[in-house]
């Protein structure tokens, strides 16, 4: 997948702005697809130069003009062209892992510290997701959601995301438990 799948995904709620892209990206876009403000604006000006997004210009009162784009028809048939091709399976690469390799062989004191700070920063995520999950349901529950709503591709990786850091935070936590109990039994000896 390339960042421009990613962001014509994101453009087709309705126009948008790169900045209002940008938060749309940390808000939801981010669990599965990361890039900075700067590559948007970059990727932006190639969508629209390749015809795969429209731009036009808004001015506003007391601050500068600022520029809307919105998907094209080429854009659409651009990622009806993605979807139609094999998705590559992903793989993990994480620094965390690569310490927690290693922690037979150095001082399992930071590695600990290191996957209780792993653990909170995915709760805080988790929590994130749930009140994005909510607002996205409105007053309906999930199975009324899923059934009724006419876009639950966001719902639906938002959900993966949730899922994502669930996981991140009982295995982080399990690795710290194991990890102290062995230093404790350990220090016995």
């Amino acid at each position: 997948m390339a960042l421009r799948h990613a962001v014509l995904a994101a453009l087709l709620d309705g126009e948008s702005s790169g900045y209002e892209l940008a938060k749309t990206f940390d808000r939801g876009v981010a669990n599965f697809w990361h890039a900075l403000p700067q590559q948007l604006y970059l990727e932006l000006s190639k969508l629209e130069e390749s015809g795969l997004v429209e731009g036009r210009d808004v001015a506003q009162e007391g601050r500068p003009t600022k520029r809307l784009f919105t998907v094209t028809d080429a854009g659409l048939g651009e990622l009806e062209g993605f979807a139609a091709g094999a998705a590559k399976p992903s793989v993990i690469r994480d620094d965390l892992l690569v310490k927690v390799q290693a922690v037979d062989h150095i001082s399992a004191a930071a590695v600990v510290e290191q996957l209780d700070q792993r653990a909170a920063l995915a709760m805080a995520k988790v929590d994130i997701f749930e009140r994005a999950l909510s607002g996205l349901r409105g007053d309906l529950d999930e199975p009324a959601f899923l059934a009724t709503s006419d876009r639950i591709g966001p719902y639906l990786t938002c959900l993966r995301g949730l899922r994502f850091e669930q996981e991140t935070a009982d295995w982080c936590t399990q690795a710290a438990q194991i990890l102290r109990a062995r230093h404790a039994t350990n220090a016995d000896r």
